[in-house]
């Protein structure tokens, strides 16, 4: 992980140490419930890869105003910082329907 996004995580009470990335394909999209991405192009790249789980893939912010939230990578804190905000607000809608 980033070593921005990492001290910032910290900052707020988030452990992100043992988070790995993990390389998606379509055996992980079909055996996950739900999958919120970023941006609008990773949605439509996840159903191309496997239109079985259209159903489940679904924007992070679809309840707000259902925009992208940027990649903040290589770019400075406050960008990270304004990230951060955004996807806060957009797990924050979600915990209704959860």
């Amino acid at each position: 992980m980033d070593s921005t996004s990492l001290a910032l995580l910290r900052e707020h009470g988030v452990d992100g140490e043992a988070h790995r990335a993990q390389q998606l394909d379509s055996a992980l999209l079909r055996q996950s419930d739900l999958i919120l991405a970023m941006e609008k192009i990773h949605v439509a790249a996840m159903v191309r890869m496997a239109p079985e789980a259209s159903g489940k893939v679904f924007l992070l912010d679809r309840w707000l105003d259902g925009r992208d939230i940027p990649d903040p990578y290589r770019q400075q804190r406050p960008a990270y910082e304004h990230v951060y905000g955004l996807i806060e607000q957009g797990v924050n809608s979600w915990l209704r329907y959860l």
